[in-house]
């Protein structure tokens, strides 16, 4: 079924502000989840509504306040997010780096003690469409699902890292983790019985599963980093590399008392200007684009793709024919729309 993107973005608006949001981070929460449903990262959109929502009933996530500014260089900043909400925390990190990029050529914000901040991908294009080269990575020091490569207890979390740039078309966008899967979509499939395609887990004992059960066993099992059982040391580098970014920047991570599910958050921006020039970078991108959609496609591929190619249009459908909602998502949301007096959309 299919929902009209404005209603969806006025309910979350309107279930956020009545659990206690100021009108206008509701409204940059709703736009970042809704988002997440456009690009087609939808175990990272909407589906989240319903447990920011529970968290900001508990007070596990502030409802009020401003990020404390620990250290303001020109091009470098940190903040204390006081465990705000993470989107409306990390879009307005992205638009002071946006800004000051623009000054100095490249600006990073860094967050600890955010909450969750979606999806990564989701922030992206508002950066590419200034023709801004923006890169998010987080981690959340306060759990582990993924064991580092040879071996079977969970160090890390997804770890994820995401990059928008522009081309002279649509741009770039590159969402991707440092494990293969991610918990939400583990969740997921074990709250419906389903396993994976593929065996992306690994239990206790190093064993590779495709069953998310194995993550709720004691000893629980493990995502697998990227690259599997084979490979997975560039999944552990590139782990190893988001917790340096996120956690060994801010000061603030795995070293520090757990406080619940939240993030740690590197937010860095580049403006081609101040480097080889914006024409330039247009032409390089432009190039290896072209290369790459040319390239003879093997069996069983159409074409080859860029990176965000199929999610942007998976947006541009959306916008114009209704988003298509996983199942899940307004069972989950019912029953807060019914106790705090706000509307279901009705399907389009």
């Amino acid at each position: 079924m299919r929902y009209g993107a404005q209603a969806l973005a006025a309910l979350a608006r309107a279930l956020l502000e009545h659990s206690g949001l100021e009108s206008d981070r509701a409204q940059v929460v709703a736009d970042v989840l809704l988002e997440g449903d456009l690009l087609g990262h939808d175990t990272h959109g909407l589906a989240l509504l319903a447990p920011y929502l529970s968290e900001l009933e508990r007070g596990s996530m502030a409802r009020r306040g401003e990020p404390v500014v620990l250290n303001d260089r020109p091009a470098a900043l940190l903040w204390d997010g006081g465990r705000l909400p993470g989107p409306w925390l990390t879009q307005r990190a992205a638009d002071i780096a946006i800004e000051r990029a623009r000054v100095f050529g490249t600006a990073t914000v860094v967050i600890r003690r955010s909450h969750h901040i979606a999806c990564l991908a989701a922030y992206l294009r508002r950066a590419t469409e200034q023709k801004m080269v923006l890169l998010v990575a987080c981690s959340d020091p306060n759990a582990a699902s993924v064991a580092p490569f040879g071996g079977t207890r969970a160090v890390f979390t997804p770890d994820p890292l995401a990059i928008g740039f522009p081309t002279a078309g649509d741009p770039v966008l590159v969402d991707v983790s440092a494990s293969i899967t991610t918990n939400g979509m583990s969740n997921r499939l074990r709250a419906e019985g389903r396993r994976f395609a593929h065996p992306w887990l690994m239990d206790a004992e190093g064993r590779p599963s495709d069953d998310p059960v194995v993550l709720g066993a004691e000893p629980p099992g493990t995502l697998l980093p990227l690259g599997g059982l084979d490979a997975g040391h560039k999944g552990y580098g590139l782990a190893l590399l988001n917790e340096a970014l996120t956690g060994g920047l801010a000061g603030h991570g795995r070293a520090d008392p757990k406080e619940g599910w939240g993030a740690t958050v590197f937010v860095q921006a580049f403006d081609p200007v101040a480097f080889g020039g914006l024409e330039a970078f247009i032409r390089q991108a432009e190039t290896i684009a072209e290369q790459c959609r040319a390239n003879p496609p093997r069996a069983g591929f159409g074409a080859v793709r860029l990176p965000g190619e199929r999610a942007l249009a998976r947006r541009r459908e959306q916008l114009a024919s209704g988003v298509r909602l996983h199942p899940s998502i307004l069972p989950a949301l019912a029953p807060w729309a019914q106790r705090l007096g706000v509307p279901l959309p009705a399907a389009i």
